[in-house]
């Protein structure tokens, strides 16, 4: 019998999610568990320069992969893939437009793209894209997949209310303090089952400014780029809705450390690469000191500008 009052839950929103028409799931590397099983992929392409996270589908489906390499521009620059091999493309930082995709499905038609680091980017017609929600937005799962092909078996709705304590607890108090439930929860999705969208994370996502999200993220991207695009070893594009913005200079690790010191906490993306990569290859070095920095929608100009006096001190050579 349906449950008729009580105490009030959660409010339900009733606007619309970004990319709501796409498959809903819970995360993005069952988004690509679910293009394995559809597509019938039996091999592919995936970029070196990536996680275990984005090779894990692979392995946990049990299809045979191959490492590419990628040049200074984010795209492949393996002559060895051919236009009938399956090939992963990761859309890092927002820089790989839809004109760059177009021509990457002429030359590999068979091609997914990776835009967990572009919400915002809307996919190519025709072109199997998935995203991550929980890059951009403060949920702690989620994914969304574009694809005319179809699994043909019932999915279970994922629930994601044992998950939230990380997301609520850094809202009233320190990341810190929560650091290691979220770590917990990214290794979680490792033995997760392809699911539908948890019916909690689909409605915070109804009930959110987008255009604002959208024209923060960007205006502090621009922020950043208009004063440390000299430094940076990246020739740029300032993606609508940024991700964050990636300086590419050297000795990017240690600013890293002296940044993280001050509680500006720079990750370090795709560590695994160096699992993958010699420490004279360009993807070992982008791995090393490519520093992505925060522009997202909890911070404004002040943030960006201490941002930049922190880099610009920690460049000089006495620091």
């Amino acid at each position: 019998m349906k449950e008729i009052g009580g105490y009030i839950e959660y409010e339900y929103n009733h606007g619309k999610m970004l990319h709501e028409d796409a498959i809903k799931l819970n995360c993005g590397r069952r988004a690509f568990s679910y293009l394995i099983k559809s597509r019938n992929i039996k091999k592919i392409w995936m970029p070196r320069f990536t996680c275990s996270s984005v090779i894990e589908p692979c392995i946990k489906e049990k299809i045979e992969y191959q490492l590419y390499s990628v040049g200074i521009d984010f795209l492949p620059n393996d002559t060895a893939i051919s236009s009938e091999d399956w090939v992963y493309i990761i859309n890092y930082y927002g820089q790989i437009t839809n004109d760059k995709i177009i021509v990457l499905k002429k030359k590999y038609p068979k091609l997914i793209i990776d835009n967990t680091q572009a919400y915002f980017q809307m996919p190519v017609n025709g072109v199997d894209t998935f995203y991550t929600c929980r890059k951009f937005i403060g949920v702690t799962d989620g994914a969304v997949l574009y694809t005319a092909s179809a699994v043909d078996t019932e999915l279970d709705i994922d629930e994601s209310y044992t998950r939230m304590t990380y997301i609520l607890g850094r809202f009233e108090r320190s990341a810190s303090e929560f650091y290691s439930l979220y770590d917990s929860n990214n290794s979680l999705f490792n033995n997760e089952p392809i699911k539908r969208m948890s019916r909690l994370t689909e409605n915070i996502l109804k009930g959110l400014d987008y255009d604002r999200i959208k024209e923060v993220r960007t205006q502090n991207f621009k922020y950043l780029h208009s004063h440390l695009e000299e430094l940076n070893k990246l020739d740029l594009i300032v993606p609508e809705g940024a991700f964050m913005y990636p300086l590419y200079i050297d000795n990017g690790h240690n600013i890293r450390r002296k940044l993280i010191e001050k509680k500006i906490y720079i990750p370090t993306l795709w560590p695994d690469t160096y699992d993958y990569c010699n420490s004279d290859d360009l993807e070992y070095d982008m791995t090393k000191n490519i520093l992505p920095l925060p522009v997202d929608q909890r911070y404004g100009k002040n943030d960006m500008d201490y941002i930049v006096q922190k880099v610009e001190k920690y460049m000089k050579p006495e620091h």
